[in-house]
């Protein structure tokens, strides 16, 4: 054979592996490494897997959760969905990354108006700015009667956008509440 004198190279170099083992198009074990060998999949050590639904659009792709100790170690698509039948999209695929990702935000971050830097403040602070920027509008644009005089009781001050990825009753109460603040825009992004 021509590779036998070429021992020590012909171990390193996996093309002359594949060569010396007859597996010239690469599907055969000397294309592996010694790392790639011992690889196992993440989803065969969870403890358990939770089913979820994607998060990114309105088709609504079902995903597997797979878990152990308490963090997430892989997200797959569900073949039991009647939707994906356990593909995803690029994006929907990428969902690991955007739950344990190390560039992912934390903290609450705000940027003042006129400001260019961002500061961090706490979970509540922001809640707080929310729900008075919500009563303030809602006084401030707040229309009892239009211009015929007939009662109309409402705000064109703010809309709100459902998220398709929220279940019948979440999407019926947040339609509950924003009506009972007033609004007329109201829409749900599986509809778009």
């Amino acid at each position: 054979m021509a590779f036998k004198g070429l021992n020590g190279i012909g171990s390193k170099w996996p093309l002359l592996r594949q060569l010396r083992a007859g597996d010239p198009v690469g599907f055969g074990r000397p294309a592996f490494s010694k790392r790639s060998l011992e690889l196992s999949p993440r989803t065969r050590t969870a403890d358990k897997v939770v089913r979820s639904v994607c998060p990114y659009c309105a088709v609504g792709c079902g995903q597997n959760v797979y878990v152990k100790d308490g963090a997430i170690t892989d997200i797959e698509g569900d073949p039991g969905s009647p939707i994906s039948e356990g593909c995803l999209c690029p994006k929907g695929a990428a969902t690991f990354q955007l739950v344990t990702g190390s560039h992912r935000t934390q903290q609450v971050l705000y940027r003042a108006p006129r400001s260019t830097e961002w500061t961090s403040i706490s979970l509540d602070r922001a809640m707080d700015m929310v729900a008075e920027r919500v009563r303030d509008t809602r006084e401030r644009t707040w229309t009892a009667t239009n211009e015929k005089g007939k009662s109309v009781n409402h705000t064109l001050g703010f809309a709100h956008l459902g998220g398709a990825t929220l279940d019948n009753e979440e999407n019926y109460l947040i339609k509950k509440l924003f009506t009972a603040l007033g609004a007329v825009q109201i829409e749900n992004q599986a509809r778009i």
